[in-house]
């Protein structure tokens, strides 16, 4: 899988803590390598995100994408459980 960013995900992405960060990128690597990794919890998401999954990077902390294509990712979104789903 190739993961690719939106400009809103990088923004969110470089807002957070380098430990965040590096747990961040060590998430969408697994992500990449197996999608449906237990670790993730990868789900698909309802209401305004319908169309959409979600995996996880932290206890609260989500990563939102959808598929390109079979090869291809983006990630649109990376914010707590609470702020995304409100």
């Amino acid at each position: 899988m190739i993961a690719q960013y939106h400009r809103t995900f990088e923004k969110q992405y470089k807002k957070l803590r380098k430990s965040t960060q590096q747990k961040a990128r060590e998430r969408i690597a697994l992500f990449q390598e197996d999608e449906f990794d237990p670790t993730l919890n990868n789900h698909p998401l309802e209401g305004k995100y319908r169309g959409y999954r979600s995996i996880n990077i932290t206890g609260d902390l989500r990563a939102v994408y959808r598929h390109l294509d079979p090869e291809h990712c983006l990630f649109i979104t990376l914010d707590t459980h609470s702020n995304l789903y409100r």
